[in-house]
């Protein structure tokens, strides 16, 4: 019979599939290393694997003992498959920016999860990296991992994913692409690459809000280059021990937008269903495409599986509200048809501020359109009306009538965006839009700048 004795034997041995649609204008053969094969659905499972054996072989984990990792998600999984096969308790550590579908599946399969703040700084004592080693030093019989800083995390890409990826390519590979996180990835796959070829070209993806690209390029580590970006398990505000930035060659930027994008593109295009970091790679790869020519082979390293985005890139609502997709708005119909079936939200000029006020709370809004006799009077602003109320200018029982602004300019639902801009200004935050038969919608500043 054939069968595999655990879970664990299953990891590796994960496909590498050719691109055909979305490199199109490449002349390099561009290939996918998809990750998601792993028993984890992630690369993660190696090296996760590995230091975990590798901490029993020097004594750092006893039977019965407690495995805690900072973590985005996927090293958690893959120490949770670890953990189950091996008996070890696992605690994980996010930050807070991390999906609800990876802290869903660490929970599902046993792990406890800890989730900290995204945006405080790496010493603060709330950070995830902070909190991580403060349990493992209060928690008996506990090891912590430290994926950025523990060399088996390299040796593991080493002595697995870069032989594949040479075997699988008949050592034809000109190019490895991948996102840089903890840096294992890059640097075994690199070093082994390298060593068999030292004309291979390792190239780096990186986010917008990370040190590594300055960081590569001047030695510099910009403290300036460090803010919070959407785009989950690449880039990083420290300089983990794990990143070798000799064996890597160059560092790409991608947007958080082009990451987002391209994630659903692959799916969609090459039916490939995998995470954020897969989109920034395939966008970086776009992005360098005058560093590859006919004969190349380029193969890019997508880490982990769609599941874990639903939620996220995969929802047109998340990605609307972030401005990441791009929904061809050619005139206000367009920008409202999402809400035409929705009745237009107002108030009577007789009405008091207080349900004004309510109003704005039920349906998270901050304008609203007053009334009188049938027709647009008036209208009231959140900011405004609030600052009135704080100012003694006016209380929760003053009529609307005292307090509203001059009524808001009306568009026909053929209005272009630039006529909406004409009109959307500092002192008029809004637009109505007259789509007919006495049907009115709203366009906000903030619809018009999602919009733009």
């Amino acid at each position: 019979m054939k069968y595999f004795n655990n879970v664990l034997e299953t990891i590796g041995n994960t496909p590498l599939i050719k691109l055909n649609k979305i490199p199109v204008e490449i002349k390099a053969t561009v290939l996918a290393k998809v990750e998601t094969t792993n028993p984890g659905n992630s690369v993660k499972d190696r090296m996760a694997l590995k230091m975990v054996e590798d901490a029993e072989a020097q004594g750092l984990i006893k039977p019965g003992g407690t495995v805690i990792e900072g973590t985005s998600g996927n090293t958690g999984m893959g120490l949770a498959l670890a953990c189950i096969a091996k008996g070890y308790k696992l605690i994980c550590v996010l930050s807070d920016k991390q999906s609800k579908e990876k802290m869903d599946i660490l929970r599902a399969v046993g792990a406890e999860v800890v989730v900290c703040p995204t945006n405080v700084e790496p010493t603060d004592p709330r950070s995830y990296y902070s909190v991580s080693k403060r349990l493992a030093q209060e928690i008996p019989n506990s090891w912590y991992v430290n994926q950025y800083d523990n060399p088996s995390n390299t040796v593991a890409h080493y002595e697995q994913t870069g032989p594949e990826i040479w075997d699988q390519t008949e050592g034809k590979i000109t190019h490895f692409v991948v996102g840089v996180g903890t840096g294992g990835t890059i640097s075994g796959v690199g070093k082994y690459l390298k060593e068999q070829n030292p004309n291979v070209k390792v190239l780096g993806i990186d986010t917008y809000g990370s040190v590594f690209k300055k960081y590569h390029e001047t030695g510099i580590f910009d403290e300036n280059e460090i803010y919070p970006y959407i785009t989950e398990g690449i880039g990083e505000d420290i300089l983990p021990k794990n990143v070798d930035f000799t064996v890597i060659d160059h560092f790409e930027k991608v947007t958080d937008k082009d990451a987002a994008i391209y994630t659903r593109r692959l799916a969609r295009e090459e039916g490939i269903f995998v995470g954020n970091s897969a989109g920034a790679a395939i966008a970086g790869v776009l992005q360098m495409a005058d560093k590859f020519k006919e004969g190349d082979v380029v193969v890019v390293l997508f880490h982990d599986h769609g599941s874990r985005y639903v939620g996220k890139m995969f929802n047109d609502d998340w990605m609307r509200e972030r401005g990441f997709l791009d929904e061809g708005f050619k005139n206000a119909r367009d920008m409202v048809n999402k809400r035409v079936n929705e009745k237009l939200i107002t108030c009577g000029s007789e009405e008091l501020v207080s349900h004004a006020v309510a109003k704005m709370k039920q349906y998270n809004i901050s304008q609203i359109p007053v009334t009188k006799d049938g027709a647009f009077a008036g209208f009231v602003d959140e900011t405004k009306l609030y600052q009135q109320i704080i100012d003694d200018s006016c209380n929760m029982e003053t009529p609307l009538s005292a307090v509203m602004e001059p009524a808001l300019p009306i568009v026909g639902a053929n209005a272009k965006i630039e006529e909406l801009s004409s009109k959307i200004n500092k002192q008029v935050p809004a637009v109505l839009v007259d789509l007919g038969e006495g049907e009115f919608q709203i366009i906000t500043r903030h619809d018009l700048i999602s919009a733009i």
